[in-house]
């Protein structure tokens, strides 16, 4: 009877808890796995939890920003969902990577293929961007979310400093400072540092088995020449002892 009113008041614990995060979390959110530098690039999860208890979530529609436009932005595939990627030509060309690219991503939509995100669920859908800009602190990426019952979310409203959340806030991916972690950067430094550090040790080894070879080699030397003067010395006793016995 104890452990059964244990289990009880854990369970209404549970969803207590479960009651009061859902609100802080009903929005479309979107984070970086690990960090998103300046200039590199970086893997990011947009976020989509069903704040509906008698729909499911259908269908996400991810507008990039067009004033950083991203030239790059490859989705991870996501079980149940089918993934499109829409670009869009360029008003100004701009330079990557030595390229004048003319187009970018303007739109990501995912549509479920079954059931969706039901009740009480959240789905992440992560892509792979870059190259981020180095001349922005944070990017905003505006998000529709539609239900199975027609409903629609537009998650749009860009959230200002000093001023509390708005009501339906878009998605915004916080950027970093370019790092030791900046996409061709200390890694390759690292590698190029480790390279002569192998190459170090092997011409060191080298000399090692070199130094031992020479020394061995002198070794067999003085040991043959010391065999012959010995062989010599005891050759000559022999001699001067068989002239004495004759004498």
């Amino acid at each position: 009877m104890k452990a059964s009113r244990i289990a009880a008041a854990g369970a209404l614990a549970a969803s207590a808890v479960l009651a009061l995060s859902v609100p802080a979390f009903a929005h479309v959110t979107v984070q970086p796995e690990g960090t998103a530098a300046k200039g590199g690039y970086a893997i990011v999860d947009f976020r989509v939890p069903n704040e509906r208890d008698n729909a499911a979530t259908i269908k996400l529609e991810v507008s990039f920003p067009a004033d950083h436009p991203l030239t790059s932005a490859l989705p991870v595939p996501v079980d149940g969902w089918d993934v499109k990627v829409t670009k869009a030509e360029l008003d100004k060309p701009i330079e990557s990577h030595g390229e004048k690219i003319t187009e970018a991503v303007s739109k990501i939509t995912w549509t479920a293929k079954g059931d969706g995100i039901e009740p009480g669920y959240l789905q992440k859908f992560p892509v792979s961007v870059g190259q981020l800009p180095e001349d922005a602190d944070e990017l905003v990426f505006k998000a529709i979310q539609t239900y199975d019952n027609k409903d629609v979310v537009r998650w749009i409203e860009v959230p200002q400093e000093g001023q509390e959340e708005p009501e339906s806030p878009a998605p915004v991916l916080t950027l970093s400072e370019a790092g030791d972690d900046h996409h061709g950067g200390s890694g390759a430094e690292e590698a190029s540092e480790e390279t002569a550090d192998d190459t170090e040790a092997a011409a060191q080894t080298t000399a090692s088995e070199e130094s031992g070879d020479s020394t061995d080699t002198t070794a067999r030397v003085l040991g043959i020449v010391g065999i012959v003067v010995g062989a010599a010395g005891v050759g000559y006793g022999v001699l001067a002892g068989r002239r004495r016995g004759n004498a």
